[in-house]
């Protein structure tokens, strides 16, 4: 079990049955206002006043003083800007807010519907990051891990999918690794077996469980009030934004049997289908009262 975000709080509200299980309710407060924003700032385009925000997140277990300084974190990283009316406060999204928010928005509702035959080639990545530069590999190992890379060995990156090449040459760029970098494309040779490389560059036993947590998770809830709805709709896609950063993806030639990723995916486009219209009304009732 991961130890709590400090900004839980323990008796603000019911714990949504998507954080009772491992992994799923250590949100940081930062984390799950982004969430918030992507799912119902982001498509209504209108600005938001500071307490509807905070009792928000109150109700997903976030204490008021958490909430504040995720706002003001997220102010200063030039994600949201605010308005002062006389003493109260709304936050609106700035372009790069939008930006941000879209581009996840695309990859989290796509994750796991993409079924394109593979055409055995491989994309091959070798970049030279010095130990002494954590926060630079660090960065690197983020951008690639999103871009669903893996990494057999230091140094070394690889996707099944070479029409990423656009995608991680742009990584490389704006970290300003060009010079210390090299790739290839092509099929497999003669040398090794691809599900070893495969068992090498990902640990998809883990992402595994993960699923089948999620699966489990999502399974046993059933909101019952407006509130109750909300919540669980954040906590589904708080949840599964993480899965673009754990499953690459990969063909179903290098897959193990039975793989459960299209479950998962199955079942969080149904939920969240089913959700999201009272939970995008309940969210606009609050924002009614709060003017």
């Amino acid at each position: 079990m991961t130890s709590p975000d400090p900004g839980s709080a323990g008796n603000a509200a019911p714990v949504p049955t998507l954080s009772r299980r491992r992994e799923l309710g250590a949100a940081s407060a930062r984390s799950l206002l982004l969430t918030v924003l992507g799912e119902f700032v982001l498509p209504r385009g209108e600005p938001v006043w500071t307490h509807v925000l905070l009792d928000v997140l109150t109700q997903l277990g976030v204490e008021q003083k958490s909430g504040r300084q995720a706002l003001a974190r997220t102010a200063a990283e030039g994600l949201l800007q605010s308005t002062r009316a006389g003493r109260r406060v709304r936050w609106s999204l700035t372009d790069d807010g939008r930006r941000l928010l879209s581009s996840g928005a695309t990859r989290i509702y796509s994750f796991g519907t993409e079924t394109a035959a593979w055409g055995g080639r491989w994309l091959v990545l070798l970049v030279s990051v010095p130990e002494s530069r954590r926060q630079l590999r660090h960065r690197l190992r983020t951008r690639l891990n999103w871009a669903g890379l893996g990494s057999p060995t230091a140094g070394v990156w690889l996707t099944p999918d070479p029409d990423k090449q656009a995608e991680v040459a742009e990584v490389i760029r704006e970290l300003d690794l060009d010079e210390v970098s090299s790739s290839f494309v092509g099929p497999f040779g003669q040398i090794g077996q691809e599900r070893q490389l495969v068992d090498q560059a990902w640990n998809l036993a883990d992402v595994e469980r993960e699923y089948h947590d999620f699966i489990d998770a999502v399974s046993n809830a059933d909101p019952t009030t407006p509130a109750d709805v909300l919540r669980e709709q954040i906590h589904l896609v708080h949840t599964w934004r993480r899965f673009p950063f754990l499953d690459p993806q990969l063909p179903a030639e290098l897959l193990p049997g039975s793989w459960v990723g299209a479950k998962a995916a199955a079942l969080f486009h149904e939920r969240h289908d089913l959700w999201s219209e009272p939970a995008g009304q309940h969210w606009d009732a609050l924002v009614k009262a709060a003017e």
